[in-house]
């Protein structure tokens, strides 16, 4: 079965505002980060979704919630929203809420990498998360392998809803640094990575429910 996922970031926050790590902690979304909201609404309100997932972040809820608003009051049904902890942002354990230079700075300089561009450049992605898990002097930060282990955890949720049928379109509400590990993950060499994927953009991937996951996921279009 094919599913058309469509992966919203959510809307700004006053700690994206003030470029600050968020994970698991809560910060409200910003006047532009509602506006975020409503831009992938209007965007997305040709649409019928047959579900619609978030994580249980008052961020990642409201950007849903507004999007369904609109989306409702353009004649679709309003399917029921799923809120669960497997489709939150990677964990930064000690470094939630920090300024994101200086935990990048602690993550990678033990091991000659200035800031989170150079650990992706010289030791890979899965590094930015080992790396600040060891920095972290509690450790609880996630690890890439406990952070992918969480992340499929999510489609396997979605993949499990008997009410879903092959073509649906379903909406999921994601995160910055969720969305370009799975465009590294998942996407091709001409994907430009350079960049997360703007608060309110909409990245299109197919998942294909009887895959296992790491082959389940193709992009078909990033952080539009």
């Amino acid at each position: 079965m094919i599913l058309h996922l469509h992966l919203v970031r959510h809307g700004q926050t006053t700690f994206n505002k003030y470029n600050r790590l968020q994970g698991w902690c809560n910060a409200p979304l910003t006047e532009s980060g509602l506006a975020d909201a409503d831009k992938a609404g209007r965007k997305l309100e040709g649409l019928d979704f047959a579900a619609a997932y978030c994580s249980d972040t008052s961020r990642a809820e409201t950007t849903a919630k507004r999007i369904l608003d609109i989306n409702e009051a353009a004649g679709h049904r309003r399917p029921a929203l799923v809120a669960d902890m497997h489709f939150r942002e990677q964990c930064y354990g000690y470094f939630e809420g920090q300024d994101m230079s200086l935990a990048w700075t602690a993550a990678g300089g033990p091991h000659g990498a200035k800031n989170y561009n150079d650990i992706v450049a010289k030791f890979g992605l899965a590094a930015t998360r080992d790396f600040l898990k060891e920095a972290d002097p509690f450790h609880d930060a996630e690890s890439d392998e406990e952070y992918w282990t969480r992340v499929e955890g999510a489609f396997a949720l979605i993949a499990s809803n008997p009410d879903l049928r092959d073509g649906d379109h379903v909406l999921q509400i994601s995160h910055g640094n969720t969305l370009l590990s799975l465009g590294h993950r998942f996407g091709g060499p001409d994907l430009d990575l350079s960049e997360r994927p703007a608060n309110g953009s909409v990245t299109l991937v197919d998942f294909d429910t009887d895959k296992p996951f790491a082959e389940a996921i193709a992009i078909v279009s990033y952080g539009k």
